[in-house]
């Protein structure tokens, strides 16, 4: 039995509108007859393992609850390793996905006979992966190229060095904001205690 169904929006940095995909979801949810219990929306690159609304999410929801995303990518853009823990922890708590780019899951939502479930199961996690890996693809070949357009800066004499991590602050903040101590900040995002106390300090 599918009970409730919870929307998950993200985009990467703040100068992204998280939001963006909203009425896309509202949209299917109106053709599919359903309600969306709950809005998890975060800017936080899909990249990353420790998404703290999309944690809250899944620690949430319950067997059968719908996670629904505009596009897996928006879920994941993980590395191997990454999105098999993130899987496992789906997977656990027995969440369906549900991706309006993965025509496959839509038919989670419906309530079906025991076989036609696992089949549907079966082939949605295959596809999942499928997707998971390609989003990782498309982010790995962004990232060498804006790593060969540095280069050619600097050989022009454009680039103008690093700058602050921003993201991971802002990662880093919500965290401590949600309670965690140094170290489990330290073991979720990998960042050096010092690092952590130094930018803890900073935004106050």
């Amino acid at each position: 039995m599918t009970n409730r169904v919870y929307a998950y929006l993200r985009a990467s940095t703040k100068e992204q509108d998280a939001e963006r995909a909203k009425d896309e979801l509202l949209s299917f949810a109106s053709d599919k007859r359903i309600t969306i219990a709950g809005w998890f929306i975060e800017n936080e690159s899909g990249a990353c393992l420790t998404r703290p609304e999309l944690i809250r999410l899944i620690d949430l929801a319950q067997p059968n609850d719908v996670l629904l995303v505009e596009q897996v990518d928006r879920l994941s853009r993980l590395n191997g390793e990454d999105w098999d823990k993130l899987s496992c922890l789906i997977k656990s708590k027995g969440i369906r996905v549900v991706a309006l780019d993965l025509p496959t899951s839509h038919m989670l939502i419906q309530n079906g006979d025991e076989f036609t479930t696992r089949m549907m199961d079966a082939l949605n996690g295959m596809m999942l992966d499928m997707l998971a890996a390609i989003a990782r693809k498309d982010y790995t070949d962004r990232r060498r190229r804006q790593s060969q357009g540095i280069v050619k800066a600097k050989a022009e004499g454009k680039f103008r060095g690093r700058q602050a991590d921003t993201d991971m602050h802002e990662r880093i903040r919500k965290l401590r904001d949600a309670g965690m101590s140094y170290s489990d900040i330290h073991q979720l995002t990998g960042v050096a205690r010092t690092t952590i106390s130094r930018v803890i300090k900073l935004h106050g």
